[in-house]
C-alpha cells in the first residue's frame, strides 16, 4: 500500500496484490466509506449480508459504506491486481 494523498477528512491510496486474500474469518470493518477503482488485474470481493460474490475488472468501481464488513475473497494469482482506494468520513 501507497498513499497519495492524505487530509484531515480522506486519503487515496494503491493497493498492489498478487494473489493474496483476506485471511479466512476475517471482516474489514472501517471507520470510512471506501470507494474502490480496480485498475489492473481481477479480484473477487463479497459484502457481508450478500449473496454474490462481486467480481471486479479494470475499470469496474465500487463504494463501501463506512461499517459495511467486507472481504477479499481472491486477487490475480498471475498478474498483479492494482487498485485505487478512497477513504473517506461520511457527512
Amino acid at each position: 500500500m501507497e498513499i497519495l494523498l492524505r487530509t484531515e477528512t480522506l486519503w487515496l491510496e494503491r493497493i498492489v496484490s498478487a494473489g493474496q486474500a483476506s485471511p479466512p474469518g476475517h471482516w474489514y470493518d472501517q471507520d470510512t466509506a471506501e470507494w474502490v477503482l480496480l485498475l489492473r488485474g481481477r479480484a473477487g470481493l463479497v459484502l457481508e449480508g450478500e449473496d454474490e460474490e462481486i467480481v471486479m475488472q479494470p475499470g469496474d468501481y465500487l463504494l463501501i459504506p463506512a461499517h459495511k464488513r467486507h472481504r477479499v475473497e481472491w486477487t490475480d494469482p498471475e498478474e498483479k491486481t492494482v487498485w485505487l482506494a478512497l477513504h473517506y468520513l461520511e457527512s
